[in-house]
């Protein structure tokens, strides 16, 4: 059976076959290319467990994901649904950036912090953070975001950035 089509069963609340599907591209990395369009499809079952199922293969191969990094930014991170935007941004540091590039990811991540779903918004957290440890010239910004995030967010993100406010002042 086709990856994605594994993909399509169960409901929105489920991760399905994610665990199985990025298994199988850890053991045939040649699907990877398959998964990643996934993220795209129009069946918003599928782009939810494809991006979980790329986020749970690019942990231990982050480089799998080096030769979509203008695919991931101009086109996955557009897409609205809450279950692709967290995983997107778990992606982003993963890539190899460059400056511009880093910019770009930057100005998504801070509009992600404007979403609806707290969890998007955490992920963002992280990544912001992350991002600012690779390039010093963020972190003032973002220490300045965190402070507010920490202040006005959901208890999840205040405990989150709490501990990311500590690792940027400490680094």
């Amino acid at each position: 059976m086709p990856i994605l089509q594994k993909l399509s069963e169960g409901d929105l609340r489920t991760t399905g076959a994610s665990e199985e599907v990025a298994a199988e591209v850890l053991a045939n990395p040649s699907l990877f290319a398959e998964l990643f369009e996934g993220m795209i499809h129009a069946d918003p079952h599928i782009r939810m467990r494809a991006a979980d199922a790329v986020e749970k293969v690019t942990r231990g191969h982050p480089e799998y994901l080096q030769p979509y990094k203008e695919k991931l930014i101009s086109h996955v991170a557009q897409i609205e649904q809450q279950e692709v935007r967290w995983h997107a941004a778990q992606l982003f540091t993963r890539l190899d950036l460059n400056a511009e590039e880093r910019v770009r990811v930057r100005g998504i991540l801070l509009e992600y912090l404007r979403d609806r779903s707290k969890i998007v918004k955490t992920f963002s957290m992280q990544a912001i953070t992350d991002l600012a440890m690779k390039d010093k010239t963020l972190q003032q910004e973002t220490i300045s975001i965190l402070e507010e995030l920490t202040l006005t967010g959901s208890p999840a993100m205040r405990s989150r950035g709490r501990k990311l406010l500590k690792k940027l002042q400490t680094s």
